[in-house]
């Protein structure tokens, strides 16, 4: 079997700003601080998340890429793929498929994040947002089997993108967890990264926000001999490049 060291590519996508930071960054921080190459795909423009009712889509639209941008400075990724779909309107279209499959074949993770491509009915967020549902289930369809296949969207090809095959699909927010990072030493780079996100996180006072991220980490931690723990649904595809 391929040790960890040599899966060195990652890849996040997910539907908003922050979306990644609330889920995975202490995952992605202590990829970065690895040497790991670390890009993230947004899905959407972002342009619905306020209640300013002087607030326009396109101004928040701006913020919201800035933020994202501030953040991942934080947390030291090597590039930022905004899709520019309408936020709160998000489909698993064969258009998305189609683009986040052009970008895996760019990147070449070895590892893909995402989240959850369904309602989990038994949490306190069970309504779930149907962004979060939409971007998981096109990422998922993005790596198996769009962007490994050379015959899917042909056009690819005379781009000069080459198929690519995806070692792991881990999954935030799901049901059924089976894989856990500790990321007790990179808990304050994740932390910071979120508090980039202004416009979300309003108000609300960084120590309360810094307080709130590190009790779930503990608590997802509970048992496993570490202090700070993300936890994600681990799908391997490639067992030869299977991580620990």
């Amino acid at each position: 079997m391929q040790n960890v060291t040599e899966i060195r590519r990652g890849m996040v996508v997910v539907a908003h700003a922050d979306d990644a930071e609330f889920g995975c960054s202490g995952t992605v921080a202590k990829w970065c601080s690895e040497g790991w190459e670390v890009v993230y795909v947004l899905c959407t423009d972002g342009s619905k998340g306020s209640s300013d009712r002087q607030m326009t889509q396109e101004n928040l639209s701006k913020i919201r890429k800035q933020e994202q941008i501030n953040a991942g400075k934080v947390l030291g990724l090597k590039d930022i793929t905004f899709l520019n779909y309408p936020d709160s309107l998000l489909e698993p279209t064969l258009e998305l498929r189609r683009d986040i499959a052009r970008q895996i074949r760019i990147h070449q993770p070895d590892i893909l994040i995402t989240t959850n491509p369904s309602r989990n009915l038994d949490s306190g967020w069970g309504l779930g947002h149907p962004d979060h549902i939409a971007a998981g289930e096109a990422a998922m369809s993005a790596v198996f089997p769009t962007a490994r296949d050379h015959m899917t969207f042909p056009e690819m090809i005379d781009e000069g993108l080459e198929p690519h095959k995806v070692a792991e699909v881990w999954v935030i927010g799901s049901p059924n967890p089976n894989f856990w990072v500790d990321v007790t030493d990179h808990i304050e780079t994740s932390v910071e990264s979120l508090t980039q996100h202004v416009s979300q996180v309003g108000d609300r006072n960084i120590k309360e926000l810094a307080a709130h991220m590190r009790d779930r980490r503990r608590k997802t931690a509970t048992g496993r001999g570490i202090k700070y723990a993300e936890e994600f649904q681990q799908i391997v595809l490639d067992p030869r490049l299977q991580s620990k």
